[in-house]
């Protein structure tokens, strides 16, 4: 299924808009032949290149080996197809897995049903091939896999990252509406931080710009469980724990120290600060980075920085009064106390983005939990 000696095509997920710069990134990690798709990326890898791209990409979600593309306009042809696919090459006795699936503008209507016809394929051929019947695991199977069904036409792909590659794991504590750090990384890209920059958070909530600041600046790879013990991709049949140990030892003999206070922080919130302190905490060197309790407005501004911000938005009844006036003094604060620096501001709102009262230099759309926002580059001359 998977023979390594050629390269073999696969799909990285990603969020609204980042299609571009995920594929400049699954490139620079090694993939080769990158067709932009509709929220993600289709590339061509070899062993090293995949697991590279699971070790490091910032901007992928999860990173998907395609098993069968069919046309599937019901519930029987969906499971008649996957029953002909040879399972026990994935899945041996003992080894447990999971279904995430997606259906949209499809005959089959709900993702949970197309997911349990899936799950009753796999089960009944491998009672058959094996005697006995796997066990599923919803939290931490050994298998992922994908099912993924629009416009009837169906793909079922096994998922080698093992789950969502956002999930870093450093985020212990958390605020309301936090970013997703894929997001807050793909921000980061789009700013064209170079590292030597100073970078502050006047709004840095649980930390999560800070954090995948951080990350990069230590040329650091994905600290999350998944690469603990064991990698996740190790279930795969052509598995090669020689190409990965050096993959993986190639990558952390890369990583950088990082100049203290090269990224800073800071929130009028209080428990903000303790939850940003606490989630840095477990990455390392985050002693490097500073964040302290503070008012934006009562700060001295930020000269020749990059400054990144995901101000409140102001969704709920009677908030977006506050949102606006709070767009409105954080312009202000750019333009008066923070010349030569460059801004970007996470807007939910266009409204929101026009009270800030400076002309964006450069404006694109992303999603941020589902809500479409715009993302806005500002200048301070």
């Amino acid at each position: 299924m998977f023979d390594y000696q050629d390269y073999q095509v696969y799909f990285a997920k990603c969020g609204y808009g980042l299609e571009e710069i995920l594929a400049r990134e699954l490139t620079s990690l090694g993939a080769e032949d990158t067709q932009q798709n509709y929220f993600g990326v289709r590339f061509k890898a070899d062993a090293a290149a995949l697991y590279r791209a699971n070790y490091k990409s910032r901007l992928a979600s999860h990173i998907l080996a395609p098993l069968i593309n069919f046309d599937c306009h019901s519930d029987n042809y969906l499971y008649t197809t996957a029953m002909d696919i040879q399972w026990e090459n994935i899945i041996r006795p003992g080894m447990t897995f999971a279904i995430q699936s997606h259906v949209t503008d499809s005959r089959i209507t709900h993702s949970q049903y197309a997911a349990l016809k899936l799950k009753d394929a796999i089960v009944d051929r491998l009672r058959t091939v094996h005697g006995e019947r796997p066990n599923i695991d919803r939290k931490n199977p050994d298998v992922w896999l994908d099912l993924n069904i629009r416009e009837n036409k169906a793909i079922i792909s096994l998922d080698t990252s093992k789950g969502a590659l956002h999930r870093r794991g450093y985020r212990r504590q958390s605020v309301e509406a936090p970013l997703q750090e894929t997001l807050a990384s793909a921000i980061l890209t789009l700013g064209e931080w170079d590292m030597k920059q100073p970078l502050v958070d006047p709004m840095c909530g649980s930390g999560t710009f800070l954090s995948e600041a951080l990350l990069m600046a230590q040329n650091a790879p994905s600290p999350a469980e998944r690469f603990q013990g064991r990698a996740p991709f190790k279930f795969m049949p052509d598995w090669d724990e020689d190409i990965w140990e050096e993959v993986r030892n190639d990558t952390d003999s890369q990583m950088k120290q990082v100049p203290h206070r090269l990224i800073t922080g800071s929130d009028i919130n209080r428990k903000a600060v303790s939850a940003a302190t606490t989630n840095l905490g477990w990455l390392s060197g985050s002693q490097s980075v500073r964040i302290k309790v503070a008012d934006f407005r009562d700060l001295d501004g930020f000269k020749d920085s990059l400054i990144v911000v995901n101000p409140p938005f102001g969704d709920r009844l009677g908030e977006r009064r506050d949102a606006l006036k709070l767009y409105n003094e954080f312009g202000s604060f750019l333009k008066h106390k923070c010349q030569g620096s460059t801004a970007l501001v996470l807007c939910g709102h266009p409204e929101l983005r026009h009270a800030l009262g400076l002309r964006p230099k450069r404006k694109k759309i992303v999603r941020n939990g589902g809500i479409e926002c715009q993302l806005v580059q500002l200048e301070m001359y």
